[in-house]
């Protein structure tokens, strides 16, 4: 049971902070970047739960619950970054992301792609609100999993598979829930390239 009885330590005033091994680094560092970037998409989720939160809608229901699930694994995600992988860890010594949460999206994406209308073109993020919201969670996302992947290619840091895999499918699922809530995709707004371009003479 995780219990958060004092808010203010100051044992982060000089600019590091400890991860779950108990180990200091600096809070600029990779892994606190890349926690920090999955914090700031659980947030972004958050807001997109907000408007898709009691609607009557059969779709929009559906994505809310996706994401109530989506939240809790983005902290199990969170949970997993912030303890860096011993040499030799036993299954199970930390709590890691697993594959079956990567499925669960998976399954969540085909669900709501199957009655997508096909792309015409690129989608602007926008149409109804909550199809706003998940593109721009769908954005923070992306630069979640530049994040994680980047802390994966740094010599020494550990980054599961299923936690790489997570993030990115995240941002498949946004993107075609955000197109579910655009009446899936007959309302979606498209790029029409060069259209605002003066015309020549």
């Amino acid at each position: 049971m995780v219990r958060l009885n004092v808010i203010y330590t100051r044992t982060g005033d000089k600019g590091e902070s400890g991860l779950g091994d108990g180990t200091r680094r600096p809070k600029t560092d990779a892994r606190f970047v890349a926690m920090g970037d999955v914090d700031e998409t659980n947030c972004a989720v958050g807001l997109a739960r907000f408007h898709t939160r009691g609607s009557e809608d059969v779709t929009l229901a559906a994505i809310e619950a996706d994401l109530a699930r989506v939240q809790n694994d983005l902290f199990d995600l969170g949970a997993d970054l912030c303890m860096p992988a011993a040499a030799g860890e036993a299954p199970g010594a930390a709590l890691r992301v697993a594959a079956s949460q990567v499925e669960a999206l998976e399954r969540a994406i085909d669900a709501l792609n199957d009655n997508l209308a096909p792309l015409r073109s690129f989608v602007l993020p926008g149409g109804t609100a909550a199809a706003a919201a998940l593109h721009h969670a769908r954005a923070v996302c992306r630069r979640a999993e530049r994040s994680v992947v980047a802390l994966a290619d740094i010599e020494g840091e550990e980054v599961g598979p299923a936690a790489l895999a997570y993030i990115n499918r995240l941002s498949d699922y946004l993107f075609v829930a955000a197109r579910a809530a655009n009446d899936f995709g007959a309302a979606d707004v498209l790029w029409a390239p060069g259209a605002n371009q003066a015309a020549s003479h």
